[in-house]
């Protein structure tokens, strides 16, 4: 059941087939590396007095944890 509307859902899987291949993979690369931003600012929030070297290591596991091991 899906309580949200999503009144623009149409308009936005419009917008994607209007793209060329190569316009939505640098979009794709482009969300990928905002999402890294982001996830970096947070850690960066979270432990605030971390030396470099630390915080590093933190976000090394991290990221390690989201790695898709699928492949």
């Amino acid at each position: 059941m899906d309580i949200k509307k999503c009144p623009n859902y149409k308009i936005y899987i419009q917008v994607l087939r209007q793209m060329s291949p190569e316009k939505r993979l640098l979009k794709a690369f482009e969300l990928s590396e905002f999402t890294r931003q982001l996830f970096i600012h947070g850690l960066h929030k979270r432990f605030p007095n971390l030396s470099g070297e630390e915080f590093k290591k933190i976000l090394l596991e991290r990221l390690d944890k989201c790695h898709n091991r699928n492949y």
